[in-house]
């Protein structure tokens, strides 16, 4: 651990101005960033005596080895650098909200000729309109079936829509009223897109003037003596009427705002946010943190608004946002969501009122979430300390492995032979840091050997980054610039503890590849699957941890997660090798050259019969590349003729192939 005073700036260096300031490690890597209206002033609090600041915040700056400054002009300036960086650089001592899973939202793709309505996760995608997050997908679903009776919009997937069109007749939503059936012509794509937007105008909020309207043409209708037309908007007006009632009226002035609730306690705060659009509760989210520094809720409330935020534009930020407590740089704050929405946004705290019963609501919600967190797992903090602990005290490790990296092998007999590394950081995975190898150095099965390759290339690499820091001189001399970025880099932070999956022999393996490189820091263990035995190197007895100890279940996920991973990258490799053709094998001959080439000739049979004349008449080919093309198409030995075993007919191969893939039949092994 190193002493703050080794890496004190001088007072005099520090501007006495706005900016944002970032924390480093030894390995260089940025393990907290934050932000100031004054920077001296701010510093200047992180250099007190180590006793007197709050634990966590001396843990941080006695894991520092370094501290940067980077100075702006506006305090809105040092906020948006702020996000970005801890975007950017995923800092450790950072408070982080993290979905406990992804919410599900109700989306339009209005960016497609037909649009379609459907439930979307994840990230959010140019030209699509979203309403939500919501809690339940199922909640989704009940309030579309029964808008899709007014709004009879597509729902399909492309695959159906595309082969309902091939046959010229619709699917079943089309044949009962739930679908205006686009894909046959029943409307024109100006039609069907004017229904999508008024579905989105009805999920938005603009509910009353649909309302009137529906009701004004049931009674013409009813005037008129069309009584089974007036039934019909009966009971779409009913149906309407019903998927309003799912989202009860919470503000009664149709206001459009998001209620952010935080709970908290001294080691984790849960926070809670109700999207409230035309005074109805239209989406529901929360998240569930570590305390990782040392903040109050006014800071939890800032971290969330910047994380709630910082992807979003135009309406997805609401004219009002009402939190608990308010931000230290307030007006700061409340500039810089009136820029991501195009207009004034309103920062405050509820006083009296309908939001400010709301507002309890939500704060319910908060409290009970964290209550939930707590009871599921089970102080999951101290959890997973004890489970380091204990690894360290079962191994004989001088302190608790905060970094662990596990290797695994995987291939299909001897074929596709590939590898994982996964990585554990405090207990949890860190999927970013995630890498694959694959096995090049022979052929075959042998997972010994296999080992010992991947981990020498792993720790290769970790000691020419370590080298490029200046932390480590090679013997060839090479020698790089320090690089200082702060991104997380390949391979270039050592782990405490190497688990690989398997028993004496992968072990061995890996400490032999250790060994040669002269790496004799890094612990390294073997979890066997047969009776969940930990081998070490060099012993001939396993270590048998009990069946209830946390660091055996934590060496488990490890050994799980790696063999996961392994298996997800080898069945990927296999897929792309059966479905591989003579065309990938033309060097330089990319997706969309060869897709030109197929779609041009209909087939890969026809395009091995053409000449490279004909070839070269193919937009983007030129004739060096239909030489190639034409050689290697040569060199590939077609596969026998398809025979129909009904009647013995050779089936010519008349259908256009799939990019990408060989129109050679013959049969999948």
């Amino acid at each position: 651990m190193a002493d703050p005073s080794s890496y004190r700036p001088q007072p005099g260096q520090i501007p006495d101005s706005p900016g944002v300031y970032r924390f480093r490690d030894e390995h260089r890597r940025v393990i907290y960033v934050g932000k100031a209206k004054s920077l001296r002033q701010r510093l200047a609090n992180y250099f007190q005596d180590v006793a007197g600041l709050h634990p966590r915040t001396a843990t941080m700056v006695t894991t520092a080895a370094s501290v940067e400054w980077t100075v702006v002009s506006t305090e809105v300036e040092a906020l948006q650098l702020e996000y970005s960086w801890i975007k950017e650089y995923d800092p450790r001592f950072n408070v982080k909200y993290r979905d406990d899973k992804s919410y599900p939202s109700l989306a339009v793709t209005l960016n497609e000729e037909y649009p379609r309505v459907q439930v979307m996760r994840g990230p959010k995608k140019k030209g699509v309109r979203y309403f939500g997050p919501y809690a339940h997908a199922w909640a989704i679903r009940e309030t579309v079936d029964l808008m899709l009776r007014v709004f009879p919009v597509r729902t399909c997937s492309a695959g159906v829509f595309k082969r309902s069109a091939q046959i010229g007749r619709p699917c079943l939503l089309g044949y009962i009223g739930k679908c205006s059936a686009p894909c046959v012509g029943r409307v024109s794509p100006g039609e069907h897109r004017e229904l999508a937007e008024d579905f989105c105008d009805f999920m938005a909020g603009r509910t009353g003037a649909y309302l009137s309207r529906l009701e004004k043409e049931m009674h013409i209708a009813a005037e008129d003596m069309e009584y089974e037309k007036a039934a019909r908007l009966r009971d779409d007006i009913g149906a309407l009427r019903r998927a309003m009632e799912k989202n009860a009226v919470v503000l009664a002035d149709a206001t459009d705002a998001d209620l952010i609730a935080v709970a908290e306690d001294e080691l984790e705060a849960a926070v809670q946010i109700f999207h409230v659009r035309g005074g109805r509760v239209r989406g529901q989210r929360g998240w569930v943190t570590d305390k990782v520094e040392a903040v109050d809720t006014a800071g939890l409330v800032e971290h969330a608004l910047q994380q709630l935020y910082g992807e979003e534009k135009g309406e997805s930020v609401p004219k009002e946002v009402l939190v608990p407590a308010l931000p230290e740089d307030t007006p700061a704050l409340a500039q810089w969501l009136a820029e991501r929405r195009g207009s004034q946004v309103s920062l405050r705290i509820p006083q009296r009122g309908d939001k400010k019963a709301l507002m309890e609501t939500v704060h319910r919600n908060a409290l009970q979430s964290l209550a939930l967190h707590k009871t599921k797992r089970a102080s999951d903090l101290t959890t997973r300390s004890r489970a380091l602990e204990e690894i360290a005290e079962a191994l004989e490790l001088d302190g608790a492995p905060l970094r662990i990296e596990c290797f695994d092998i995987s291939h299909l007999q001897g074929d596709d032979v590939v590898a994982s590394m996964v990585v554990f950081e405090d207990g949890l995975a860190r999927k970013s840091e995630y890498r694959r190898f694959q096995v090049k150095s022979f052929e075959g099965q042998d997972d010994v050997r296999s080992m010992h390759e991947v981990v020498s290339r792993r720790f290769r690499r970790y000691l020419v980054e370590k080298s490029k820091t200046g932390e480590w001189d090679p013997q060839d001399g090479e020698d790089g610039p320090p690089e200082d970025d702060g991104k997380p880099k390949r391979f270039a932070y050592p782990p405490q503890l190497v688990v690989v999956d398997g028993g004496q022999p992968q072990v061995a393996a890996a400490k032999r590849a250790l060994d040669e490189l002269g790496i004799d820091d890094v612990a390294v263990c073997g979890l066997a699957k047969r009776l969940e035995e930990v081998w070490l190197p060099g012993e001939d007895d396993p270590v048998v941890l009990p069946r209830t100890s946390e660091g055996l279940y934590l060496l488990q996920r490890v050994r799980d997660e790696a063999h996961r991973f392994a298996i997800q990258y080898q069945r990927s490799k296999r897929g792309k090798r059966l479905k591989s053709g003579p065309l990938d094998e033309v060097p330089g001959l990319g997706e969309s050259r060869k897709q030109a080439l197929v779609k041009h000739f209909g087939s890969v049979k026809k395009l091995r019969q053409a000449t490279i004349e004909q070839i070269c008449e193919v937009p983007g080919i030129g004739r060096k590349t239909a030489e190639t093309v034409a050689a290697a198409l040569a060199g590939a030995v077609p596969a026998g003729p398809a025979v129909n075993t009904a009647t013995g007919e050779i089936i010519e191969d008349e259908n256009p192939a799939p990019a990408g893939a060989s129109s050679e039949r013959g049969t999948e092994q």
